[in-house]
């Protein structure tokens, strides 16, 4: 049996807009299970980034709560808040927010550094994990306007990793790569989570969403569908789409 990684309950956001309020979780409960490729869908403004930061950390629920591993975060202070996501977590996004001043290498260490002191192990883990990713090593010394969007991102995917999170969060990881990098990258995320790293990640496109195995519906702010599948197998490419389409479908996509 699975052992939740991360819950909420009754969960809600609300923004205040020139005396309006937005709510834009409502009520939302939700548990997330270790090993888990978990992809969040929905239309615009159904509150998929919204549930993201929350999750990790990156912003306060107005209500409810949230648990990683039992124990409740949602009260943490902002600095509590910021050493749970550098113990427990890694973040992939759309914009890779690499340091232009720093090469490769470095821009992956300085979060490594952050929390753990032994500088010769994080620097292995570093040249291990970007060989994993593919990323040769004629590249660890450039800096980043010298790669490509897919090479980037696999910065990236490494500076997620380099720390052994216990969850990988991603927000539109692919929506600025063309067609070849973001499969590369897809490709990638797959093998992360067949090793059993568990992933949540936001998207709006479907074939990204193929590479989960639990799609999560939002619909204003609430879980309208949750959809299980096995592991992704390229093998079993179509019957997987087909049922993500008609899920998606059920859904009013």
């Amino acid at each position: 049996m699975q052992s939740v990684v991360l819950s909420t309950k009754m969960l809600c956001k609300t923004f205040s807009n020139q005396g309006l309020q937005q709510h834009v979780l409502k009520n939302l409960n939700m548990d997330l299970y270790k090993g888990d490729f978990t992809i969040i869908m929905g239309s615009s403004g159904s509150g998929k980034s919204t549930l993201l930061y929350a999750l990790s950390g990156m912003d306060k629920p107005t209500l409810g709560e949230i648990q990683f591993e039992g124990k409740e975060i949602s009260k943490l202070s902002h600095d509590q808040l910021a050493v749970f996501r550098r113990n427990h977590c890694g973040f992939v996004f759309q914009q890779m927010h690499l340091l232009d001043n720093m090469n490769v290498l470095d821009n992956i260490l300085t979060s490594g550094l952050l929390v753990k002191q032994d500088k010769k192990k994080i620097v292995q883990l570093a040249k291990e994990l970007l060989q994993r990713v593919g990323l040769l090593e004629v590249s660890w010394n450039k800096y980043p306007s010298q790669l490509s969007g897919g090479e980037a991102q696999r910065v990236g995917i490494v500076r997620a990793l380099i720390n052994s999170p216990k969850i990988v969060f991603a927000d539109e990881p692919t929506g600025a790569l063309n067609s070849a990098s973001s499969d590369s990258v897809l490709d990638i995320m797959t093998m992360v989570n067949d090793s059993g790293q568990s992933i949540v990640m936001v998207t709006h496109d479907v074939k990204t969403a193929l590479r989960g195995n639990r799609i999560i519906y939002l619909r204003d702010g609430t879980i309208c569908g949750d959809l299980r599948l096995d592991s992704y197998d390229a093998k079993d490419n179509q019957g997987r789409s087909e049922k993500l389409k008609a899920f998606l479908t059920e859904m009013g996509w």
